[in-house]
């Protein structure tokens, strides 16, 4: 009898959870499995895993076959390196508090990294979101001006013209006077 690792779909339409079953390679997809490893849920981010590490390990130890999807799950939640290092025991080539050790140090790094990813998109939202919030506010500061313009008394308008009107008149007399004195000095 071959047995799989893999993945079995349950959830709603578009909504899918799967859980990490053990099962004979002859079962459908959905039916008969031998034992529950976890689950996994894609639809957080980020993917939200729970496994049982020592049952997987038992099962691939048994020679048990991951499916793709399965194996990657497992490579992320440590279980084909700690099946690795198992090995390396069960060979005599390492001893378990040695492997154990290992193991430790890679989940620490791991648990590290996650925490830096889930700060980065924490950081990246909050940007987003702040952007988005200036953006808006230059649009409404742009919209209230133009109100205010729209609405301001055409009065003022009219004063300010007519002193500039007269400046003007001065300036272009001025003007018309000077040519006539550049003649004069000129004969």
């Amino acid at each position: 009898m071959a047995v799989k690792i893999r993945l079995a779909r349950r959830g709603r339409k578009k909504k899918a959870i799967y859980d990490i079953v053990v099962a004979d390679a002859r079962a459908p997809r959905d039916g008969r499995f031998i034992e529950k490893l976890g689950s996994y849920n894609p639809g957080t981010n980020p993917a939200s895993i729970v496994l049982e590490t020592g049952k997987a390990v038992d099962w691939l130890l048994k020679g048990a076959q991951p499916t793709d999807t399965a194996r990657s799950i497992m490579q992320h939640e440590g279980v084909m390196l700690k099946k690795h290092l198992q090995v390396g025991v069960i060979k005599g080539a390492i001893t378990q508090e040695v492997a154990d050790a290992r193991f430790e140090e890679w989940k620490e790094s791991k648990t590290g990294r996650k925490a830096n990813a889930a700060d980065t998109l924490s950081k990246q939202k909050e940007s987003d979101k702040n952007a988005k919030l200036d953006a808006e506010r230059k649009v409404n500061e742009a919209r209230a001006e133009a109100i205010a313009k729209k609405n301001a008394p055409v009065v003022v308008e009219e004063e300010v013209s007519e002193e500039v009107s007269e400046e003007v008149t001065e300036e272009v007399a001025d003007e018309a006077a000077a040519p006539a004195d550049e003649a004069e000095t000129a004969e």
